[in-house]
């Protein structure tokens, strides 16, 4: 029987540098930092996006054979035009095009898609550590009367 009851928990991030990853994803997409156990030996900081989506930071592991990052894989996907078809976490909002605005002020290289139904608009871009990121609108819900 397959898996009942399911939901998302968590997804992890390895990163060198926990803190910039950290700032990141506070300042651009809202997340707040949470108690973060205790390890010993590398750092973690977890984050959540309320009411219950988390975001585990964890210090990278210099002995690992993974990439750092997908700019440093063998293939990298080094722009966000090909961020729709490659490996990426999807966020939506209720603020699209306000956000967008946002993401150019910062500077961040960003590739704009619509979806064919014309309704759900797409940015994709990349996180200081090269992970993949969308965020798409959130339709807003027809007012019956």
């Amino acid at each position: 029987m397959a898996a009942q009851g399911v939901c998302l928990n968590h997804i992890a991030r390895e990163s060198a540098d926990v803190k910039r990853l950290a700032q990141f994803y506070k300042e651009v997409l809202g997340f707040e930092e949470i108690e973060s156990p205790k390890f010993g030996g590398f750092e973690v900081i977890w984050l959540r996006l309320p009411p219950s989506f988390s975001l585990h930071l964890i210090e990278r592991n210099p002995k690992t054979k993974l990439p750092e990052s997908p700019y440093s894989a063998a293939s990298a996907i080094a722009e966000p035009k090909n961020l729709p078809r490659g490996h990426h976490v999807s966020f939506s909002v209720c603020n699209f095009e306000s956000f967008v605005h946002f993401l150019k002020e910062k500077g961040i290289e960003t590739f704009e898609k619509t979806q064919p139904d014309g309704k759900t608009k797409q940015i994709f871009f990349f996180d200081p550590d090269g992970n993949g990121l969308e965020v798409g609108s959130l339709e807003t819900p027809a007012v019956t009367p």
